[in-house]
């Protein structure tokens, strides 16, 4: 397969390696880019791979969550220009989708877009959501795109969101709760995990929510390190566990550092609010849009 100047560039947004070492990869990888960032980090040469920037279009993530903080929504909705996406239409049309996927609880918990098309528009019953899609694109005089949602109820808790400045990522968190005599602090306790997970990109809540998969590919991955480090195969294994025990402290929500205060946990942090509550608090899921991705 012929390497590219733009598979070369691909390689080194998603890794941050050098040019050369990208080529390289890519030679010896056949062209395939996953196979090529791992070869790069077999080398040390790049980390993890992360979503973080491969945005591929403009438009908002928008989050509405009704009175009672029981129920929320997320939407992507995806346009041509960041002009458009600016607008109040753009974002009015926006926002009514969000509550359009908090009105109707048969969407179930996330999906995409598609699945909302042919429903009556809740903010207009006469028309169905793809129509009201077509309004606005006749209105703004771009494409525009629902791409996905995401929809969580509770009965025994709190729902709450973050979207960061520019509305280009957001984050639904549902925390569980039987009583929460405290729902004040409960709620700003959610904002909080919400604006952490926003920062920090966890991959699941708890550890045995991570895909075994990814674990195995990671452990693949930390031994051809060591190896390549010529480490003595005595302790090939437990350097591999130690680099595990640390990924899992880098993608795990509850062993995460939590960002407002590094010197603990987001597991600690749950903690303190089920202390003050009289009651066992947990964070049950979250899911985190970010524009593109």
């Amino acid at each position: 397969m012929e390497i590219t100047a733009k598979l070369v560039k691909d390689l080194r947004d998603k890794t941050g390696a050098g040019m050369m070492d990208c080529k390289k990869a890519l030679s010896e990888s056949n062209g395939d880019l996953d196979k090529a960032v791992a070869v790069l980090r077999e080398r040390g040469i790049a980390k993890a791979g992360s979503k973080e920037g491969r945005v591929t279009s403009e438009g908002v993530i928008a989050c509405y969550i009704p009175p009672g903080e029981k129920l929320g929504a997320m939407i992507e909705i995806n346009c041509e220009t960041d002009f458009v996406a600016r607008t109040d239409q753009f974002k009015t049309f926006c926002m009514n989708i969000a509550k359009h996927v908090a009105a109707n609880p048969s969407l179930g918990s996330a999906g995409s877009g598609d699945l909302l098309l042919p429903q009556p528009f809740s903010a207009k019953p006469s028309m169905t959501v793809g129509d009201a899609i077509t309004e606005t694109i006749a209105g703004l005089g771009e494409n525009t795109i629902l791409k996905r949602f995401a929809r969580f109820e509770t009965t025994s808790g709190v729902v709450s969101y973050y979207v960061h400045p520019g509305d280009k990522l957001g984050v639904l968190v549902e925390i569980s709760a039987k009583s929460s005599p405290k729902v004040d602090e409960l709620k700003t306790f959610a904002r909080d995990v919400a604006m952490h997970v926003a920062a920090a990109s966890p991959a699941a809540v708890r550890r045995e929510q991570v895909d075994s998969t990814a674990i195995d590919a990671e452990k693949s991955i930390f031994r051809k390190q060591a190896e390549n480090e010529k480490k003595p195969a005595a302790i090939i294994d437990k350097i591999v566990d130690g680099k595990v025990e640390k990924y899992y402290a880098e993608v795990v929500l509850m062993e995460q550092s939590y960002v407002k205060d590094n010197d603990k946990t987001v597991g600690d942090l749950v903690k303190e609010m089920s202390s003050l509550q009289g009651e066992p608090v947990a964070i049950s899921r979250f899911v985190r849009f970010r524009l593109g991705e």
